[in-house]
C-alpha cells in the first residue's frame, strides 16, 4: 500500500517522524494551544510493540495540515493470549475543512494500515458527539459504557486563584511536586486491576512503562494501597490496587492528599463489572462517561471480556 495518496483537494501521507511536526501545527490550529515540544513524537513512538507511527496526515494544496487520525499500538491480554492491539487516539480536522468526509477517509485508511501491520484489535473512547458517526459510518462495535465517579475532597480549588495570579503558577506547580513526591512509591509500575479481576486488559510490562513516561503521572502509596494518579484540575485516578477492607481508609488519605495539592475533586473512570466499580458504586453515584468501542480485525474476539480504567485512556 502506498504511504501517500492524492485526491483532487488534498494529499494524504502516512505518519512519520518528520510530519509529526505538522500534527503539532494542526493541534494548535484546532485547539488554540501549542503542545509541549516533542510530545507527539514520544506519544507515537510505540517501538516497544515493533509497530510505529500508525496514522495519516492530510494536507491541502498549500501543504497546510488539515486533518489527522492516529492510533497507538499496545498489547492486550485476551482469551489466554497476548494480542497486538491499538487505541484510537488523536483525531483532528482543521476548522475550515470539516464536514467534507475527511475524517472517514483517514479512519478507513488507518484501519487498513492496522490490518497490514498485524494489529488484531482497535479500541477507542469517543465523546458523545463522535459516537453516532463511529457506529453508523465506520462500523465500530460498542460493548458498554464506562462510569465516572466524581468525589469532592472538601478542599479549595487553588487553581482558580492561580489562574488569576499567573505569576504564582510555577511556584504552585513546584509545591505540588514536593507534596506528591512524598507519597511516591519506589516502584515505577502498577499491575492492571482489571487483569487481576480476571478480565482482559492492557499489558503493563516494563516496555509499556518506559513508553508511558511521555505523560507525567505518579505511582503513590497510601497505607497498604497503591495508586496511579495524575494531577490536573482534578486528581485523576488511573488505577488502584487495594483490598476492599482498606478502601475507605485509602479514600480518606487520598482526599487529604488532594486537599494539600489544592484540588477539590477526585475523578475515576472504570468499566462496569470490575472490583473497583463495585467498591465505588457502593459509596458514590456513577455518571455515564466514555462509550467503549472496538474494531475487531481478527473476527469473533470475545470483546465483552475487555475492561478498562482511566489509566487506559491515552490522555492519562
Amino acid at each position: 500500500m502506498n504511504t501517500e495518496q492524492t485526491t483532487k483537494a488534498y494529499t494524504i501521507e502516512r505518519l512519520n517522524t518528520v510530519n509529526l511536526a505538522d500534527v503539532e501545527k494542526l493541534h494548535t490550529a484546532v485547539y488554540g494551544r501549542i503542545p509541549a515540544p516533542g510530545f507527539f513524537l514520544k506519544k507515537y513512538d510505540t517501538s516497544f510493540t515493533d509497530v510505529n507511527y500508525i496514522g495519516y496526515v492530510a494536507y491541502n494544496i498549500e501543504r497546510i495540515p488539515i486533518g489527522y487520525y492516529g492510533v497507538i499500538p499496545c498489547f492486550i491480554k485476551l482469551a489466554g493470549r497476548t494480542i497486538l492491539a491499538a487505541q484510537s487516539a488523536d483525531t483532528m480536522t482543521h476548522p475550515q475543512h470539516r464536514f467534507k468526509g475527511l475524517f472517514v477517509e483517514l479512519s478507513n485508511l488507518t484501519f487498513q494500515l492496522c490490518r497490514d501491520n498485524g494489529i488484531k484489535l482497535l479500541f477507542g473512547f469517543p465523546n458523545q458527539n463522535s459516537l453516532p458517526g463511529a457506529l453508523n459510518k465506520l462500523g465500530w462495535q460498542m460493548t458498554e459504557q464506562m462510569d465516572c465517579f466524581v468525589i469532592p475532597t472538601g478542599g479549595l480549588a487553588w487553581d482558580r486563584v492561580i489562574n488569576k495570579l499567573s505569576f504564582l503558577k510555577s511556584t504552585f506547580l513546584n509545591y505540588q511536586q514536593r507534596v506528591i513526591k512524598k507519597q511516591m512509591q519506589s516502584q515505577a509500575s502498577i499491575a492492571n486491576s482489571v487483569i487481576l479481576d480476571g478480565f482482559a486488559g492492557i499489558v503493563r510490562d516494563d516496555d509499556y512503562w518506559r513508553y508511558k513516561t511521555y505523560a507525567q503521572s505518579y505511582i503513590i502509596k497510601l497505607g497498604k494501597s497503591t495508586l496511579w494518579v495524575k494531577i490536573g484540575r482534578e486528581l485523576l485516578i488511573g488505577d488502584i490496587l487495594t483490598r476492599p477492607e482498606e478502601f475507605d481508609n485509602m479514600l480518606q488519605e487520598l482526599k487529604k492528599l488532594a486537599r494539600k495539592l489544592g484540588i477539590s475533586y477526585l475523578q475515576f473512570h472504570t468499566s462496569p463489572g470490575t472490583t473497583l466499580h463495585k467498591l465505588f458504586t457502593e459509596r458514590f453515584t456513577p455518571v455515564p462517561s466514555f462509550p467503549i468501542l472496538f474494531q475487531d480485525f481478527e473476527g469473533a474476539l470475545p470483546l465483552e471480556q475487555v475492561k478498562f480504567t482511566s489509566a487506559d485512556i491515552d490522555t492519562f
